[in-house]
């Protein structure tokens, strides 16, 4: 049987049907001697040294089962035992052997980019047996080249410390029918954010961003830099948007960089590096700029399309609009409106102006976001019909001014007229004056008349 080192081992020894009367039960161990013996009084008896984690359950003594439990099990206690157990002149016998199963690394906490081994240990090495490697429950050998069996044995894999192998590996054992297995945990000291060199960050053109570059914690790496790298892979000035000043308000150990004002331009790849206990540690990191692109609609009635565009849209399997509305009291809510890269609206009201976003997903899950805020464009989408608007109020009210001043102008020639006309013949003018007060009398006169005699 295996048992993993540090764990509790269970050496069954059971008898059916269990003894009536009281029997004599005695745990030994090749070269070594008694290792656990219960007399027919009931008495128990330890050999040197075991005492604190060998026993033998009282409940399952009686039931026939003399099975052995030996807590926190070293690789010394490797071997083979033997169960006895005499009930008067009957005796059975029954021997098991122990395995012991242990995962170790050297060295213990490897700097990423130097050597390391994985070693899996069996005691006593099982002949014909086979074995698989795995690196948080999934096979990583033989189902990948990338480590290396040495010395011909199954049990030690060679390879380069690197990020990606942090985690628990586990050494399985497969001996005919039995099984064992046995995991440690392994901390590379480096880099450990970005973890790959395949990272991607993700930012809106115009946002702040963080590119980060995160040692082991208690690490203190020196000649530490960032560069930005070009297609061939040679070093490139950082953009002036890139803020290495805020360095100095990080612990040692965080290297990262903020770039205050993402440009258009910025996008690209990045490499931070450091030299730890004298190894030069780096990670290279791609940023991925995204923003909206709108077309230029002549007229208020002309359909407007929204793109969402990445630097590099590899990783991305699909796109979200998403609409963005918010309440009186400033409570977001948001609702998709459909599927794709490119938004087509018809015409731009006060149903569909105001704030989008557009979010870009990969295989697993969202990967970020961009905004982009609508407007009733009235100076650029309806100058058209704005102007033709402000031509026709304009000619209509000249139209208007210029027709009140002709009426002026001829009611001043008339007075003009009747004035010079006075002046020349005043004694026309008496006797029109009297000619219209003598009418006036007789009309009075005569609506007098015509009271009295009703």
């Amino acid at each position: 049987m295996f048992a993993e080192a540090g764990s509790q081992a269970v050496l069954p020894c059971v008898c059916r049907p269990p003894s009536t009367s009281a029997a004599v039960v005695l745990w030994s161990k090749d070269l070594e001697g008694t290792v656990w013996r219960k007399g027919k009084s009931g008495l128990e008896h330890w050999g040197i040294g075991a005492a604190q984690r060998v026993r033998c359950p009282h409940s399952e003594v009686g039931a026939g089962d003399y099975s052995l439990y030996i807590k926190e099990v070293r690789e010394e206690e490797s071997g083979e035992y033997t169960c006895t157990m005499q009930d008067g002149e009957k005796i059975l016998s029954k021997r098991i052997l122990l395995r012991v199963i242990k995962v170790s690394i050297s060295p213990p906490a490897p700097v990423e980019g130097n050597k390391m081994t994985i070693t899996c240990s069996v005691s006593p090495w099982p002949q014909e047996a086979t074995v698989s490697w795995m690196l948080n429950e999934k096979r990583v050998y033989p189902d990948s080249a990338d480590y290396v069996l040495s010395k011909n044995q199954a049990s030690v894999l060679e390879s380069k410390a690197s990020a990606g192998m942090m985690g628990n590996w586990s050494c399985v054992m497969h001996k005919g029918r039995k099984q064992g297995k046995a995991t440690t945990a392994l901390t590379v000291r480096g880099i450990v954010n970005p973890s790959s060199a395949s990272a991607k960050v993700y930012a809106e053109v115009g946002s702040a961003v963080t590119l980060p570059c995160v040692f082991s914690t208690g690490l203190t790496p020196s000649d530490t830099a960032w560069e930005r790298l070009d297609t061939s892979g040679s070093a490139l000035p950082l953009p002036p948007s890139f803020n290495l000043s805020s360095l100095l308000s990080l612990p040692p150990w965080d290297r990262s960089v903020g770039v205050g004002q993402v440009g258009q331009g910025d996008g690209g790849r990045y490499r931070c590096s450091g030299t730890v206990e004298g190894r030069r540690v780096t990670r290279e990191m791609q940023l991925v700029t995204a923003q909206v692109l709108s077309n230029s609609p002549s007229t208020q009635k002309a359909p407007v399309s929204l793109t969402c565009h990445l630097s590099d849209a590899s990783e991305v399997t699909e796109y979200e609009w998403v609409r963005v509305t918010y309440d009186l009291n400033g409570t977001q809510s948001e609702s998709s409106v459909q599927k794709g890269r490119v938004l087509g609206i018809n015409r731009v009201t006060d149903r569909n102006s105001g704030e989008w976003a557009c979010r870009f997903h990969g295989k697993e899950g969202a990967l970020g976001s961009v905004t982009y805020h609508l407007h009733l464009m009235s100076g650029l989408m309806g100058d058209n019909e704005t102007g033709s608007s402000s031509n026709v109020a304009m000619v209509a009210g000249l139209g208007f001014f210029l027709l009140v001043l002709l009426l002026v102008l001829v009611q001043m020639y008339r007075n003009y007229r009747r004035r010079k006309l006075i002046l020349l013949y005043p004694a026309l003018e008496n006797i029109v004056h009297t000619i219209a007060n003598e009418r006036e009398d007789r009309e009075r006169n005569r609506v007098k008349e015509d009271e009295i005699s009703k």
